[in-house]
């Protein structure tokens, strides 16, 4: 007789009538659910053109947090969720259970995907498990905004030997490598809008190949001198000059004039100008915009720059002494991925995205040669230390774990410089949305190092930064938010051809009802890695790895190595705790 784990991969029972999702109608937790449990309706019927799809396991995430605590306000949803609630989750993977009649032919039942979450279309963002409903729920409707986006089918196939865990935890983990690939805008903006500011010392600047093979739409030229004047007018470029107080006073009606407020594509700034000028130019670049400082000489005094922004609207500063302006341009390593054999700090490592990015820089090819991970949580370094430090040894690598709490902050500033060799590390990764440590971290930046923004600083947090660690000491900053299709697809590969251990990331597991529970040590960062939710399970209660032995034994028995979990981890459980539906409901 086939086993009920096969007849639930091959949809080999009928679709039940009713189902048992969880709706968050307003901010807080007290609003997911009703009475803090799902809420049972009707399974939706799927039209023409859309797909029904089970939802197999999803990975709760700090994501998730930010909707709770915004609601409707959310960025990304933007409506009244208590007349139109939200089902949260985007880390899942799906499998097809009804096929509408225009999709035949281009999907099957029993085809399994993991979901690209950035969901645009017409280049709004339609982001799947915000403004479309996510994973945690039992079936749900697939509609053309995902399978017809800007980006064509935001579904990926998953290989049928592929675990449910390994492939819901694609998301996070395509996020990681996202944001080691990220690759620059490397000249001007052709078409674009571009501003240069001249300063003292401009007329020691050329102009170089700035303008040679891209070109700007319109130039604004502010306080140039005449000879780099005349430069700029030779590109042929339609250009503007106007003049400034020299303390950059009439910034905000520049931007307005020239690009209706949305701010320039490229700023350069040649020469000295004052520091709140630079302060102020900083800050007005649009989406994707690229800074341009040729200067030899720093500001008086740590700028206040916006680090939200630099984290979600990639914006990019580069900058050199001079006299090229255009050798800003490429000298630095793009993609943004961890330097070889070189040295690297992550701040805030014991959070589950945090261990990702440990786990992949000690088992990389070509990976750093030192790792030093920072968290202030006792239990999560124990847990670095005995997933990782094994890994690193094994891969010829050192890592340290420290727990700053351990030091005066005069001693950890030691340790952190004798580790570094005095010299600052190569890569410096910011895991903690907290302004204080981003500043600590751009701090250690190394000559040519360069810091990633991972956690997801508001938009506005200003931080205090030494700007000319940029044109002086050929440092970057960079961050990125969420992935692209392309990191998601490579991401899927590279945990199916067994390159990357996506399910290490894993820490507990439990059915639907367990949502509300692992949301709150979501939010509490009280546990040490991913929860995964099987949404098929409802009556599984939230379990630490660690503590299957005792519920659910021939489940860590398993388990690799005793704390990682498995693809026979997994099947044991579903043959256990599945209860298929014999027959549909009555509606």
């Amino acid at each position: 007789m086939t086993d009920t784990l096969q007849r639930y991969k091959a949809v080999d029972y009928p679709i039940p009538a009713r189902e048992r999702s969880w709706f968050l109608y307003g901010v807080g937790l007290e609003n997911l659910g009703k009475d803090g449990r799902t809420v049972e309706h009707d399974v939706p019927a799927p039209g023409p053109d859309e797909l029904l799809v089970r939802c197999d396991a999803n990975g709760l995430c700090f994501s998730d947090i930010k909707i709770i605590l915004q609601g409707g306000d959310h960025v990304r949803i933007k409506r009244d969720i208590a007349v139109d609630p939200v089902i949260m989750g985007h880390e899942s993977v799906i499998t097809v259970v009804q096929v509408g009649e225009k999709l035949k032919g281009q999907f099957e039942v029993g085809q399994r995907f993991v979901v690209q979450a950035d969901v645009y279309v017409n280049g709004v963002t339609r982001a799947y498990g915000y403004a479309n409903p996510g994973a945690l729920t039992q079936y749900e409707v697939i509609n053309q905004e995902i399978l017809n986006g800007d980006d064509g089918c935001y579904l990926i196939p998953v290989a049928d030997n592929t675990a449910y865990a390994e492939a819901a935890l694609t998301e996070p983990w395509a996020c990681v490598v996202h944001s080691y690939v990220l690759r620059y805008r490397q000249h001007v903006k052709d078409g674009g809008a571009c501003l240069m500011v001249g300063g003292a010392g401009a007329e020691k600047l050329t102009l170089g190949s700035t303008f040679a093979e891209h070109l700007p739409a319109t130039i604004v030229a502010a306080n140039l001198p005449a000879e780099l004047l005349e430069a700029v007018r030779a590109t042929g470029a339609t250009m503007t000059e106007v003049g400034c107080d020299g303390q950059c006073g009439g910034v905000d009606m520049l931007v307005e004039t020239h690009t209706g407020g949305q701010g320039f594509d490229d700023i350069i700034i040649c020469g000295k100008v004052s520091d709140d000028c630079l302060e102020k130019l900083a800050a007005k670049l649009s989406r994707a915009g690229v800074l341009n400082i040729v200067c030899d000489q720093a500001p008086t005094q740590p700028l206040a720059i916006d680090v939200g922004r630099i984290h979600y609207e990639d914006w990019y500063y580069c900058g050199n002494p001079g006299p090229d302006i255009s050798a800003s341009y490429g000298n630095h390593r793009v993609p943004t991925e961890l330097k070889p054999g070189g040295s690297v700090w992550f701040l805030g490592a014991g959070g589950p995205m945090g261990q990702m990015h440990v786990q992949r820089a000690c088992e990389m090819k070509d990976g750093p040669s030192l790792i030093i991970a920072t968290d202030i949580s006792p239990d999560r370094l124990q847990e670095l230390r005995e997933r990782f430090i094994p890994v690193a040894e094994a891969n010829g690598r050192t890592l340290v774990v420290l727990n700053p709490n351990d030091f005066t902050p005069e001693a950890f500033e030691r340790e952190l410089c004798e580790l570094s060799s005095g010299c600052g590390f190569d890569d410096v990764v910011a895991l903690v949305p907290v302004p204080v440590l981003v500043e600590q971290a751009a701090l250690r930046c190394g000559y040519g190092g360069l810091l990633n923004i991972f956690a997801g600083v508001a938009r506005g947090t200003q931080v205090p930064l030494k700007l000319e660690d940029i044109y002086l000491r050929n440092v970057r900053w960079v961050g990125s938010s969420g992935s692209k299709i392309e990191d998601m697809r490579e991401t899927l590969r590279l945990a199916e051809t067994g390159e990357l251990l996506t399910a290490n990331a894993v820490a507990a597991i439990g059915g639907l009802n367990a949502v509300l529970e692992g949301l709150e040590l979501v939010k509490a960062q009280a546990i040490p890695g991913k929860i995964v939710i099987y949404q098929q399970i409802e009556d599984l209660p939230l379990t630490r790895l660690g503590d299957l032995a005792a519920t659910l034994p021939t489940v860590a028995a398993r388990l690799r190595e005793g704390k990682y979990w498995t693809k026979d981890a997994e099947e044991e459980l579903l043959r256990l705790k599945l209860q298929l539906p014999e027959e549909a409901a009555v509606k």
